[in-house]
């Protein structure tokens, strides 16, 4: 075993352990506070939901602890165990001397087995553990139906990319890593311009919303947090899940503001108002634009690092890979990154968390505090959201604040203690 393989199986081994750690400590903790709604949420939300959430949560967190573990056996399979070197030395026999159209198959066919043995899983959430709270809506048919055309359009849009990767690595040069920096960038930056108008509609179907009360309302609101937009839609979220949500999508001149209709069934228009207003303050504070540019670094001196790392044979033999090719570089970097990068969980929640408390403060500036916590606890106790997370647990992953933490502060701008 080579330094980096067992540098590679330490860190497998420890982000397994934590994960699952970090899991268990979030399921005994819903379960010991599962008996008493928090003082905060009491009047406002019943113990029935209360325990409704705590078992949900409690549900969804073993079947992550679950899916950690065959994440980890799967990826050990495909590096030290040799999947991919099969893989690889099956599709040479068949494409001896087209290496970029068979590096394209190999990785094709890594994420196909990826997704074949993540499948049962994801049919687990949603018909065992969604159906079970009451929160799906959705058939086998449509199930399958969603995964075909996830499958094509992946297909479709990611081809060209990997095709433009493996030609740039293998005839680019040094920079190849910088140019194809540049292709991905824009891309990206073409994907958030039509995917409101192009993709999203493949989804779900996307109406202009019709209650002029409403529009009159959030257009007035619009025009004071000087955000233009496309138009104001409704999504048929019902279509697939009880759960409600709000969001702005696109880029530019595309961007549009959607609202679920089942979050515009469960509040009233001050609730949902307010809502909107703490959407607007990620715009006003440019929480998009950070993020995006945040990507784009990461990207950079990722690409950075494998232009490097391509060049290296124990990269290659440290993980299980004896043919050193740009196209197997590529699918390991993809693979094993997650491992290395384990540990900026934590830095990244806690930015997200950062920026959701900025949001809520200008909603309390441009709309009513009380009546964003309003629309909180009915969000809150609609979605099934535990109220009493492990501390521990969501400081490492949730990019929302706790519910009691959130709404506490919010309290601040209503001028009454909750």
């Amino acid at each position: 075993m080579t330094t980096l393989s067992a540098i590679f199986v330490v860190l497998l081994l420890a982000t397994t352990i934590t994960r699952v750690w970090l899991g268990s400590r979030h399921v005994n903790f819903i379960r010991f506070n599962r008996g008493m709604v928090p003082a905060a949420f009491d009047g406002s939300i019943s113990l029935e939901a209360h325990q409704k959430a705590a078992d949900y949560s409690v549900a969804k967190t073993q079947l992550m602890m679950t899916e950690g573990i065959v994440q980890t056996v799967l990826l050990y399979f495909f590096t030290l165990g040799g999947g991919l070197q099969w893989l690889d030395a099956s599709w040479r026999e068949w494409l001896p001397d087209q290496q970029i159209l068979r590096g394209a198959l190999v990785i094709l066919s890594a994420f196909v087995v990826s997704g074949l043995v993540e499948l049962p899983l994801d049919y687990y959430r949603t018909f065992v553990i969604d159906q079970r709270f009451g929160f799906n809506k959705m058939t086998p048919v449509m199930f399958f139906t969603d995964l075909i055309k996830h499958s094509i359009l992946g297909l479709l849009l990611g081809a060209p990319i990997l095709f433009a990767a493996l030609w740039l690595m293998q005839g680019a040069g040094d920079y190849w890593w910088f140019y194809l920096w540049v292709v991905w960038s824009v891309f990206n930056l073409l994907m958030l311009a039509v995917y409101p108008t192009f993709i999203a509609p493949l989804f779900n179907k996307f109406s202009p919303l019709a209650d002029e009360s409403l529009k009159t309302r959030i257009e007035a609101l619009l025009v004071k947090c000087g955000f233009k937009s496309q138009g104001l839609f409704v999504m048929d979220g019902s279509r697939r899940s009880n759960h409600g949500n709000a969001y702005f999508t696109g880029f530019g001149s595309s961007k549009r503001v959607v609202f679920f209709d089942t979050l515009l069934e469960r509040l009233d228009t001050d609730e949902i108002e307010a809502v909107l207003a703490h959407e607007l303050g990620h715009f006003k504070h440019r929480h998009v634009i950070k993020r995006i540019a945040l990507m784009f670094l990461v990207s950079f001196v990722g690409l950075a690092l494998l232009g490097w790392l391509k060049q290296q044979a124990w990269f290659y033999t440290g993980l299980g890979v004896t043919e050193i090719s740009d196209y197997m570089a590529l699918l390991l970097f993809i693979l094993v990154s997650p491992v290395f990068l384990f540990l900026l969980h934590p830095l990244m929640a806690s930015y997200s968390r950062k920026n959701e408390f900025e949001a809520d403060e200008y909603a309390a500036q441009h709309a009513d505090a009380g009546h964003l916590v309003e629309a909180l606890v009915k969000l809150y106790r609609d979605n099934a959201s535990t109220l009493t997370p492990d501390p521990l647990h969501s400081a490492f992953y949730d990019s929302h604040p706790p519910a009691s933490i959130r709404i506490s502060k919010l309290a601040t701008f209503t001028g009454r203690a909750l």
